[in-house]
């Protein structure tokens, strides 16, 4: 007998509610219901800034560089525990979940060619447009990059976090 070779699902996660938003939706929405045999290999990625691309200042005397690399490894590994437990609640075990140094949107187009993924699954910061323009949008960027269909979720207005404070 055959095996069928299942298509990829690639899921960018970050720190943010609006990420883990984005992996519940579409856990609830693809996974589950077909859950023990779902129809996607799923394969959460979280990028890991490099701590020199952190903005820092340097202060004479202070290894500011390994006290921002701690912190990024710290929250890189809450959220794959995070990750890892949103899919376990859900009855989703045999997710890979991975973290790999680099800007976002580069991560997650390597991770689309690497694992070679028919879908990818970002979260909305819902940042406007003056934001958007000075940090970038992963979103944006992955949508016009990615050799893959891009999926952005949206979280609805009523969840949404407030972010003008």
């Amino acid at each position: 007998m055959m095996t069928m070779v299942k298509p990829v699902m690639v899921v960018g996660v970050d720190e943010s509610k609006e990420s883990f938003f984005a992996l519940e939706w579409t856990l609830n929405r693809f996974l589950v219901p077909s859950a023990p045999n779902p129809p996607f290999t799923l394969i959460i990625v979280h990028s890991k800034p490099t701590a020199t691309s952190s903005k820092n200042f340097p202060i004479p005397g202070m290894d500011i560089l390994s006290h921002v690399d701690e912190d990024l490894k710290n929250i890189a590994s809450r959220v794959m525990e995070k990750a890892n437990e949103l899919c376990v609640s859900k009855l989703v075990n045999d997710a890979t979940i991975e973290t790999v140094e680099g800007d976002a949107r580069n991560v997650l187009c390597d991770a689309v060619e690497r694992h070679h993924a028919t879908l990818l699954v970002v979260g909305s910061h819902g940042y406007g447009a003056i934001k958007r323009a000075l940090l970038g949008s992963v979103s944006d960027y992955v949508t016009h990059h990615a050799r893959c269909t891009v999926m952005v979720v949206k979280t609805p207005k009523a969840i949404h976090v407030e972010k003008h404070h």
